[in-house]
């Protein structure tokens, strides 16, 4: 490829606080517009500022876990600016002595680990929310302002130039969610506008080091939105640079229903902000103790979580990297765990049938209907011999349903398995005397005849025929002596079914 896509992303994260930065409004999502607002928020004239502590040991936490350097003396600035979003015409946000300063994540693209860095975090309060009457603001007859979102706790989580494609950039932002999410100190929920990813995308010839011109896209409210944004604004600046036009710096909107960018309006320099110290609002000092403290409350995050999963649990390192991905995920992993389920067990089953109803009910591993415990308990069913695994399938799916536990469901139902050798032979009879030409076809040699038996003796049984004891399968178990056995291969799988001989 001839052109090198550069692209450094900033990550906004809305804070849940329960109140906005510097006033005692609520931040709750939705609401009537312009209903969660007071004086301070909307910059009425004779209001104060007072900053909002929590925001403060927020911040500390998320540039802990993005380790970063904590400064310890930062402030307020004004970045002046006239949108229509933003009621006082400046944004109080931080420019020269932030909160926090050179970080780094790891992200893993391809199969390669990658380091990207973390210029700086900091703190600031939103604007509002422009509500168009098309599509984007470029489509749209009118726009109106809900300034409920104005004065709401934000991050800014600003990355060098490192990344190189779009698909990069969805597995930076996709990381640090994740860890946001298992700090507890956001919602990240792109859809809500709590989380929310602007793209500085260049492109260079290969080999090069020079920056190329950059533009700035917004509007980008899905991680596929920002993939496919990235990807399409560098073929467009490749293109343009190839029929030999120049690339002009400017605010972009992605335009989901084309497919496409859209210029919006010419890019601000730096100098155009006019920052300077913000009047209303003394500088933070932040001690040693603070700085221990919010070290100290960290949790276990996903890196970490995702080698303990590999060690303690002897997990593939693709299964650790889906379960960990979410601390919902992760906790209720380590709860079944601890509740007496087999490690490996009980992931199969999370990725598998626990999974699957987990996303068709649109909610997390937190709020699932079959709670850890009950996990285990299943699984030990299984284990003892109870059930097998096929009748837990019919278990788990009961158990979503009613809350109740897997014993409970299991006597009332009468799922309890089939281990009786003499009430299996009875039922291996039945089904002989019910398929003489299948047995035929057996005994003359067509072995796949001897599957539909099987499937017969689970049939008749309802499935509670017991298939393994001491580690072999099994349909029937006694004795060559009294019983003339057959022994049958299917799916390299050695089974025993019963079968009369006719001799």
């Amino acid at each position: 490829m001839k052109y090198e896509t550069v692209v450094g992303l900033e990550v906004h994260t809305e804070l849940k606080t329960k109140s906005k930065i510097f006033c005692g409004c609520t931040t709750e999502f939705g609401g009537d517009q312009n209903t969660h607002v007071c004086p301070v928020c909307l910059g009425l004239p004779g209001v104060m500022p007072v900053l909002n502590q929590k925001v403060v040991e927020y911040a500390i936490r998320v540039g802990l876990a993005l380790n970063c350097e904590i400064l310890q003396f930062n402030k307020f600035d004004r970045k002046n600016y006239y949108y229509p979003d933003l009621p006082k015409n400046w944004q109080t946000s931080q420019y020269d002595l932030p909160i926090c300063l050179n970080g780094h994540i790891d992200i893993e693209v391809g199969g390669k680990t990658r380091r990207i860095r973390i210029t700086r975090i900091h703190m600031e309060e939103d604007a509002g929310k422009l509500v168009h009457s098309g599509n984007t603001i470029s489509t749209s007859d009118s726009s109106n302002v809900d300034y409920n979102r104005t004065g709401v706790p934000l991050l800014e989580i600003v990355s060098e130039p490192d990344l190189r494609s779009g698909e990069e950039a969805r597995a930076y932002v996709e990381k640090i969610r994740s860890i946001i999410k298992y700090l507890d100190v956001s919602d990240v929920r792109m859809e809500e506008g709590s989380l929310r990813c602007d793209a500085n995308i260049s492109v260079r010839l290969m080999g090069d080091e020079k920056l190329g011109t950059k533009t700035e896209i917004k509007n980008m409210n899905s991680l596929t939105a920002l993939q496919k944004g990235v990807e399409y604004e560098a073929i467009r600046q490749a293109e343009t640079l190839e029929d030999g036009g120049t690339i002009v710096q400017e605010t972009r909107t992605w335009d989901d229903s084309k497919g496409m960018t859209l210029s919006m309006r010419k890019k601000e320099a730096e100098n155009d902000y006019r920052y300077f110290p913000e009047p209303d609002l003394v500088p933070i000092v932040i001690t040693d103790e603070q700085i221990e403290a919010a070290r100290q409350s960290l949790p276990e995050l996903p890196d970490a979580k995702m080698a303990r999963f590999q060690a303690d649990y002897g997990l593939s390192e693709e299964d650790s990297a889906i379960l960990t991905t979410m601390r919902e995920t992760a906790d209720y992993l380590d709860e079944a765990v601890k509740a007496g389920a087999d490690a490996k067990t009980a992931a199969n089953w999370m990725l598998g049938d626990l999974s699957k109803m987990v996303n068709e009910a649109n909610i997390t591993f937190a709020d699932a209907k079959v709670k850890p415990a009950q996990l285990a308990a299943m699984i030990e069913l299984i284990n003892k011999g109870t059930i097998s695994g096929k009748i837990a399938k019919k278990v788990i799916v009961s158990m979503w349903e009613t809350g109740k536990d897997p014993q409970a469901i299991v006597e009332e139902q009468g799922l309890v398995q089939i281990t009786d050798t003499g009430a299996i032979e009875e039922i291996v009879k039945q089904v002989i005397a019910d398929n003489p030409k299948s047995v035929e076809d057996f005994k003359s040699g067509k072995g796949k005849a001897i599957g539909f038996l099987v499937g017969q003796v689970m049939k008749l049984s309802k499935g509670r025929v017991k298939f393994s004891e001491n580690g072999k399968d099994w349909i029937i178990a006694e004795t060559f002596e009294r019983i003339n056995l057959k022994v049958f291969s299917l799916y390299n799988i050695e089974l025993w079914l019963y079968i009369i001989p006719y001799e």
